[in-house]
């Protein structure tokens, strides 16, 4: 089984220097678990020699039951169990410690919120796609740390789409948005540890600024998360499990469009369909395409209202399942665009995108053009290569795994 950063972190003697005696601050969800699934503040709370004194949450909050979008502007405490000493009954104490959001008001910690903090760690399991709103709040927690110096370090984790494939277009700069805060392409195709290394390297922080990333022992780039012996936790509620994983960075382009993405269904991102949709024409057609590692079947569902921006609540959709057959051929976001470019075919008059929002997803308004223009999908992509490619040779720099 891989090790995780944050066993790593808390069990070798040299690493645990940075955070003897000292008093942290923990960036973290219900996905901040040890091999074990015990929480790490209940691992940091239970050594000796340092104190967990605050908590930040990213979207979803600290349970990970928040839907996507949802503020979370509610400060609370949570009581930590702390197997201490002896001389107390049972060997038992508690430690009271505030939560704070970093999705809602504050998208960082603020000066108050980091008084007398020491280090801050970050802890959370990431899916490896650029529009995911932890990244941000990696970034976003970095910066708040080097204005006072506070030493920053981010705990290692797998990236479950696994570390060999680089794809999708690079981020232009100016769509810049908390779902996309750097020019990296959306299978981006390294850990979270080091994806830190790029933003840090990135932001030109002050030399005497500390950030150190503490790696996983016995992970290697070829792992697929299954190979890490890792149990999976889902990091928020609309990716429950690593199929959902595998499809999620092309999928999600379909939350700007006005077709439903599968939330408030059993399947969100597998999902795909509308009142208006033929999901058994659409199918054919698809299956038609022999699109490598993937295979679709009609499919109907009724979304639940998760959410008041949920797409059909309580109607009934047709359109069709995504089946991932072979997941070293699958790439999700050459899968989108050749469902996106059928739809637009099929339905001229009804299809439409959601200019604003799909421009962040996609990270450019580029795509949303070429598709309205009926551009041959090929064409897309070529026009990405030359950005894929000089991420593809950058990246290497930052890699920490063989």
């Amino acid at each position: 089984m891989v090790e995780l950063g944050i066993t790593h972190l808390t069990t070798d003697w040299h690493l645990r220097g940075y955070i003897e005696r000292k008093s942290l601050g923990l960036i973290t969800n219900h996905t901040g678990v040890n091999e074990n699934l015990l929480p790490n503040y209940q691992v940091l709370a239970d050594l000796v020699s340092c104190r967990v004194s605050a908590i930040f949450t990213p979207e979803h909050g600290l349970g990970g039951a928040a839907q996507d979008g949802v503020a979370q502007n509610e400060t609370y405490t949570l009581d930590i169990r702390r197997c201490v000493s002896e001389k107390l009954p049972n060997g038992i104490d508690t430690v009271s410690v505030p939560v704070y959001s970093l999705y809602g008001e504050n998208l960082r910690p603020t000066a108050e919120q980091l008084e007398g903090i020491d280090v801050l760690i970050y802890d959370i399991q990431d899916v490896g796609a650029r529009c995911y709103t932890y990244i941000s709040t990696l970034l976003y927690a970095m910066d708040a740390a080097s204005e006072t110096e506070i030493k920053f370090l981010i705990c290692d984790r797998p990236n479950p789409l696994g570390c060999l494939t680089v794809e999708g277009q690079v981020l232009n700069e100016e769509f810049r948005s908390f779902v996309g805060v750097h020019p990296i392409p959306m299978r981006y195709g390294l850990t979270i540890g080091e994806l830190a290394a790029v933003l840090w390297a990135s932001r030109g922080y002050s030399a005497t600024f500390t950030v150190r990333i503490i790696p996983m022992r016995g992970y290697t780039r070829e792992m697929t998360y299954k190979d890490t012996g890792l149990p999976w936790v889902p990091p928020s509620p609309n990716i429950p499990t690593l199929d959902t994983v595998a499809v999620y960075p092309g999928l999600c382009l379909f939350e700007g469009t006005n077709v439903s993405e599968g939330r408030g269904t059993t399947k969100p991102f597998e999902y795909i369909g509308a009142p208006w949709c033929d999901g058994e024409q659409w199918a054919r057609e698809l299956n038609a395409l022999a699109i490598p590692g993937v295979r679709f079947r009609p499919v109907v569902f009724t979304p639940a209202p998760v959410t008041k921006s949920t797409k059909y609540a309580n109607e009934l959709c047709k359109g069709v399942a995504i089946h991932v057959t072979n997941n070293l051929l699958f790439r999700p976001i050459e899968t989108a665009i050749f469902m996106l470019a059928t739809l637009i075919r099929a339905y001229p008059d009804t299809f439409a995108f959601y200019p604003e929002h799909f421009d962040r997803l996609a990270g450019d308004s580029s795509l949303r053009l070429a598709l309205s223009a009926r551009e041959p999908i090929e064409k897309i992509q070529r026009e990405w290569r030359v950005g894929v490619q000089a991420w593809h040779d950058d990246r290497k720099t930052y890699q920490r795994y063989s």
